[in-house]
């Protein structure tokens, strides 16, 4: 018998990349960075061109590689990893209010992970009193299979915390007696 694997099991992953329009921009910065070098040599026209274009390229890629999860009962937007358990209730924004999130309604302690080439966002508060991030806001072209993930992570939460207060009594079969799987 598999043990059961919730806990630990990505329930939303996406990677947000850059726009393929970007990509071309990297290869017109390739084809100056060649142009400029082009008076010097055909040698160094093409590493003019392939440092231009590997640089740019590096660039757009380390920018456009944001990873959002739900994993292990912590929301992972980029290099932060935050316990659901100190997050409120999860926001869907659409295009609009997340623009008006981004710009005039943004509060400067909030954690963002943006990319504007993204239109939806969720947004949830923090409610961890220690923490003075008022909410995060995260760019995502699912803001409902996100929230939807958050959910059910702070329903399983509420769940076992549940069965923590009552005394365990919700605890696996195998658990309570001490056999293996």
């Amino acid at each position: 018998m598999q043990p059961s694997a919730p806990s630990s099991a990505p329930g939303f992953d996406e990677r947000l990349t850059a726009p393929r329009s970007w990509w071309v921009i990297v290869a017109l910065l390739g084809l100056s960075g060649g142009l400029v070098t082009f008076p010097l040599g055909t040698v160094a026209t093409l590493v003019g061109l392939i440092a231009a274009a590997a640089l740019a390229a590096v660039t757009v890629s380390s920018y456009g590689s944001a990873r959002i999860r739900v994993v292990a009962d912590s929301l992972v937007a980029g290099d932060a990893r935050i316990p659901v358990s100190a997050l409120g209730t999860p926001e869907a924004l659409d295009a609009e209010e997340a623009r008006a999130w981004r710009t005039f309604k943004a509060d400067p302690r909030a954690f963002m992970l943006l990319r504007s080439y993204v239109p939806g966002a969720v947004r949830v508060e923090v409610t961890d009193p220690a923490d003075p991030t008022p909410y995060v806001y995260v760019s995502t072209r699912d803001p409902q299979g996100l929230v939807a993930a958050l959910e059910a992570v702070r329903e399983r939460i509420g769940r076992q915390q549940g069965a923590e207060a009552a005394g365990g009594e919700d605890a696996p079969a195998g658990a309570a007696r001490g056999t293996e799987a």
